[in-house]
């Protein structure tokens, strides 16, 4: 590979890198995915009111939902054969399989089995992902970094693991 730098009086050096000579550096790399799901934030040995009071609007009775954002980072060093950190198709399908697949369309307190007798905000479902994922992540030679799950324009928890 031929790298061209320009001084500052414009003269042409031309300098020959081969791909093992390059020192390859930490790098993240991150995975977007998205899908629509209902929750309702309540505690059921709390009185409606506590439950008002605490939660708001999210603790309303019938419901309410959010079009989600899941981002999944993943940290390794580039591969200097492929030159990625990981596939970030393979970290689709696992994100698909194990999580978008469970949510989509879904309500997070009664149809998500990985969901099941957890309190779903957003705190406790980056967790429950990064749980769900993790283990696959890994084994395909880089490490789950983050799990950052957007639930509205405004609003988003990052998670790095314990």
């Amino acid at each position: 590979m031929w790298v061209q730098f320009f001084t500052l009086r414009s003269s042409l050096i031309s300098l020959s890198l081969q791909p093992e000579s390059i020192q390859y550096k930490m790098i993240n790399i991150t995975r977007k995915a998205t899908f629509s799901a209902a929750h309702k934030l309540e505690r059921k040995d709390w009185s409606a009111e506590k439950n008002k009071e605490v939660f708001g609007k999210c603790s309303n009775e019938n419901w309410h939902g959010h079009n989600y954002s899941i981002y999944v980072t993943v940290r390794g060093e580039v591969n200097p054969d492929t030159g990625f950190v990981i596939n970030l198709t393979h970290v689709s399908d696992i994100l698909n399989r194990k999580v978008i697949s469970k949510v989509d369309h879904k309500n997070l307190n009664l149809d998500v089995d990985f969901m099941r007798d957890k309190l779903p905000s957003t705190e406790n479902f980056a967790i429950a992902i990064w749980e769900e994922i993790e283990k696959e992540i890994n084994e395909l030679g880089g490490t789950l970094y983050c799990v950052k799950v957007q639930e509205t324009e405004n609003n988003f928890v990052e998670y790095f693991g314990k």
